[in-house]
């Protein structure tokens, strides 16, 4: 996994999350939702930190990755439990962003 792939993937999952975020406001039943979009901010914050980390090449790169690919796996459980297609798309993302941290620092 080159740093620019796993970059890439980072993206995805970022603008995944932040969509999730948005339209899980917007549900009918938000108290459904409440988990998910919870969950989707935390995702976004910490991609976003290992974003910036791998740009930097920072000192804390694998550990960030680590916390990342944690992350994402738990957003991706939550994501799968409703409906919603953005739900779904964001579950996606963070699986490949997860397994692209993984890859990342093996």
């Amino acid at each position: 996994m080159t740093k620019q792939e796993c970059l890439k993937a980072l993206r995805q999952c970022l603008a995944a999350c932040n969509t999730c975020y948005t339209e899980g406001l917007k549900e009918k039943d938000i108290n459904h939702m409440r988990e998910c979009i919870k969950t989707d901010r935390q995702c976004a914050m910490i991609v976003s930190l290992t974003m910036k980390t791998i740009e930097l090449e920072g000192s804390f790169v694998k550990e960030t990755c680590e916390l990342c690919a944690m992350v994402c796996d738990q957003c991706a459980k939550e994501g799968e439990k409703h409906d919603p297609p953005h739900c779904k798309e964001c579950a996606q993302a963070c699986k490949v962003c997860g397994a692209a941290c993984r890859e990342m620092v093996a």
